[in-house]
């Protein structure tokens, strides 16, 4: 854990490299990830919400208890990458991990919001099968926290495939375009299309953070990198497939 500074990049000669993947990504943010949940209305997604069946709304709560707890969980688990580097000195990868863990504190707000909005009460973890829990209750935290005390490009490589290629890559951009596409054929809830169309927006940039860094570790360490994220991806893939049947 870093103690003490010898200095600053911003203030020496190195500067910052303006055409980092990092930096492009951080001023995508910039300019299209300024988007408030507060300003969303769900008022048109309450009327809709009352007019479902029963098994109509027990769907929307499932998906509620899925993307909601996942956004948590997200936020939750972003500050070791953080960590890792800052401690690598890695300034222009902080800068758009800064946004990174802004973005996904919004996701869990317009969640929450939604919930209000269209009256979703009560405890909805039944709604997280065993597939799921493994996934989110256990295998994101604990590859996440081993980066304080490992930052081998191994471990930081799983990290890297559990946060973003499997919980962001593989769940959440697929099933928010099912859901998103499942609302906008139907004509209902425009609240939370409009949320879910910008969420996706900002996925997008944190999944092509996760190519970028994995692509940097596999060109400066070769095969091992490679092995970690085949190894991690077939530990995961079969509990993720769970989750989206």
């Amino acid at each position: 854990m870093k103690q003490t500074h010898r200095g600053f990049r911003v203030i020496d000669d190195r500067g910052l490299d303006w055409g980092h993947a990092a930096l492009k990504l951080f001023s995508r943010a910039k300019r299209l990830g300024i988007w408030n949940p507060e300003d969303m209305d769900f008022r048109r997604d309450r009327e809709d919400f009352s007019r479902l069946e029963e098994p109509e709304r027990e769907g929307i709560m499932h998906l509620l208890a899925l993307f909601g707890a996942g956004e948590e969980s997200v936020v939750s688990n972003l500050v070791p990458l953080l960590h890792v580097a800052g401690e690598e000195g890695r300034l222009e990868d902080e800068l758009f991990l800064a946004a990174f863990l802004w973005e996904e504190a919004k996701h869990v707000e317009a969640f929450r919001r939604f919930a209000d909005g269209v009256g979703i009460h009560g405890d909805l973890h039944e709604y997280h099968g065993e597939n799921y829990r493994y996934l989110f209750y256990e295998a994101l935290p604990q590859s996440m926290s081993r980066l304080y005390n490992d930052h081998s490009p191994e471990a930081l490589a799983e990290g890297l495939v559990t946060y973003n290629l499997v919980i962001e890559g593989v769940l959440a951009e697929t099933g928010y375009r099912a859901w998103y596409d499942m609302l906008k054929e139907h004509g209902i809830m425009p609240g939370m299309v409009e949320t879910v169309g910008l969420i996706q927006r900002d996925e997008a940039r944190h999944i092509a953070f996760a190519v970028y860094s994995l692509s940097r570790l596999a060109a400066e360490h070769g095969s091992p990198v490679w092995e970690a994220v085949q190894e991690r991806l077939g530990q995961l893939l079969p509990s993720a497939v769970g989750v989206v049947t």
